[in-house]
């Protein structure tokens, strides 16, 4: 089975790695529960593929509260071979946070419609889902939004046979390893997220109504971690349109810079998707884009999290001096 690998035209991608590190770590449960968590990392510090939990409408906060710390850790969680309802999606996605309902009204499930379809199916003349079957280049889920998600659970239900890769990048990762001075110049820099140059690159129009509710906003270009405090790169090329404060071209090659940078091979994960993989990452931490695909149907399912409004607004604090 041959597998796409293709990137932005502009933005080329490495080999992504598969790692599959022999490290396993048995996470303890309750001892009245039949289940046991096994953890195995897929590259040092970024991934982890959590084997032995069933995603249902009424987790146990004990399981709740050990994939929320693993969340935090790992950055991204594939739960593979799960056999969920559309009600098990979302009252698992609703014990980590407040869901959200997406602007995209026309591709929600007509039952739960906190679940955004992602799909190439045609159903009575129209698409069920958004983003089809071409390439989805690198974003992160709403930087264009004052209060975006911080988190996406996706969940595969239909797919083709090739094709439709999801890479992931580290940004906490990326933004540790740049060197010092570039850290220094981006310190409190803020730059324009713009959701209609995504949607003019990948996706459709919004409607004048969607339109009036994401127009072009200010973000840091650094974001402190809402949970963590740890630091991450907030920028992606299919969003990021300017750095504030620099004139265009000043801004286009440090943005190219940086973008060229968080897509090297030792930040990425590239997930194969198999029937019943569920992907749980962080959003305040990681962007994604996706492979192009062909000859059948895909449908995912995702449900969009929201952070406590206390920790809402991306921000950005200076890093204490040693």
């Amino acid at each position: 089975m041959t597998r796409s690998s293709a990137c932005t035209e502009n933005l080329k991608c490495p080999d992504i790695y598969q790692a599959r590190l022999p490290i396993v770590t048995p996470v303890p449960t309750d001892p009245s529960s039949s289940t046991a968590l096994t953890v195995t990392p897929l590259n040092a510090g970024f991934g982890a593929r959590v084997s032995g939990l069933e995603l249902s409408a009424t987790p146990r906060a004990e399981e709740v509260q050990t994939i929320r710390d693993l969340w935090h850790r790992y950055k991204l969680l594939v739960l593979p071979a799960q056999e969920v309802e559309e009600p098990d999606l979302v009252g698992f996605s609703a014990a980590l946070g407040k869901l959200e309902i997406h602007v995209r009204e026309e591709y929600l499930s007509p039952q739960h419609p906190e679940l955004l379809y992602v799909s190439n199916i045609q159903r009575d003349g129209r698409s069920i889902g958004i983003l089809a079957n071409r390439e989805v280049g690198w974003h992160y889920d709403q930087i264009y939004l004052p209060k975006p998600a911080v988190g996406s659970l996706l969940c595969a239900v239909n797919l083709p046979e090739s094709g439709g890769d999801t890479f992931f990048a580290d940004m906490v990762g990326a933004y540790a390893a740049l060197p010092a001075s570039t850290r220094e110049r981006l310190a409190g820099a803020e730059a324009i997220q713009s959701y209609a140059a995504f949607n003019a690159m990948y996706s459709v129009p919004t409607n004048p109504e969607q339109a009036a509710r994401t127009p072009d906003l200010r973000q840091p270009v650094v974001r402190t971690h809402p949970y963590t405090g740890e630091q991450a790169l907030y920028l992606c090329p299919g969003m990021t349109t300017r750095i504030t404060g620099m004139s265009q071209q000043e801004s286009d090659e440090l943005l190219q810079e940086l973008f060229e940078w968080s897509v090297q091979e030792r930040f990425v994960y590239r997930h194969r998707w198999q029937v019943g993989d569920c992907v749980l990452w962080d959003n305040a931490a990681t962007m994604h884009r996706r492979d192009p695909f062909s000859g059948g149907q895909r449908l995912m399912k995702r449900t969009t999290i929201l952070p406590d409004e206390d920790r809402a607004r991306p921000y950005y604090r200076a890093e204490a001096s040693a």
